[in-house]
C-alpha cells in the first residue's frame, strides 16, 4: 500500500500494481462524476476510461500542488465536457430571471438516487451547468470560459436547471406526503 505521492511515482515507472491501486481508489467517485455529466451508465464508463488513459498519460504532469482527487476529478470534467461538446450543443440561450434566495426544498425527504435521476433528466445545457456550479463549485464565468457560452447564459443555464428541479422536487414531496 503507498501513500499518494508514492503511488503517483510507481505509476510514472509504470507499476502495474500502482496504477491498479490508483485506479480502485478514485474509479467509483470519478464514476459518479462522469455519471451526472453523461446521459447513460456507457457513456459515463466510456468517459471514465478515456479519462483514466489521459490520467495515466498526464501523471509527469501532476505535481502535487493540489490534492490528487480534485486533480483527477477535473481530468473526469474535461473530458466529459470535450464529449459533451462533440455532440454539438444547442444551449437555450433565452434570458430568465434570476434568484438566488435560499429555499428550503425539502431535499431531506428525497433518495440520492432520485435526485440524481432528476438531474440527469435536465435539458443537457442545464444539466451540464447545474452539475458545474451547484456541485463541483465553479463560478460562472469559469463555466463560460470552459463551455465557450456567455456567463449570462451560464446564469440562465443554471437558472432554468433550478426552476426545474424544485418543479420536480415538490411533486415529488406532494407523492411522498400522499402515501
Amino acid at each position: 500500500m503507498f501513500n499518494e505521492k508514492e503511488l503517483i511515482q510507481a505509476c510514472k515507472r509504470g507499476e502495474r500494481s500502482a496504477q491498479k491501486q490508483l485506479y480502485e481508489k478514485f474509479a467509483g467517485k470519478l464514476y459518479a462524476v462522469s455519471l451526472r455529466y453523461m446521459k447513460s451508465k456507457e457513456e459515463a464508463a466510456d468517459i471514465l476510461q478515456e479519462a483514466f488513459i489521459k490520467i495515466f498519460g498526464g501523471l509527469d504532469s501532476f505535481r502535487f500542488d493540489c490534492p490528487l482527487e480534485l486533480w483527477l476529478r477535473r481530468i473526469v470534467i474535461n473530458t466529459a465536457l470535450t464529449a459533451i461538446g462533440r455532440r454539438k450543443i444547442n444551449y437555450n440561450l433565452e434570458e430568465y430571471e434570476i434568484s438566488f434566495a435560499e429555499e428550503n426544498l425539502g431535499l431531506e425527504s428525497l433518495n440520492y438516487q432520485v435526485l440524481l435521476q432528476m438531474i440527469n433528466n435536465l435539458p443537457e445545457g442545464c444539466k451540464t451547468v447545474f452539475n458545474l456550479f451547484a456541485i463541483e463549485g465553479y463560478k460562472h464565468h469559469e463555466i463560460a470560459t470552459m463551455l465557450g457560452i456567455s456567463e449570462g447564459t451560464s446564469k440562465s443555464q443554471f437558472s432554468r436547471a433550478r426552476s426545474i428541479l424544485i418543479e420536480k422536487i415538490e411533486i415529488e414531496n406532494s407523492k411522498l406526503e400522499d402515501k
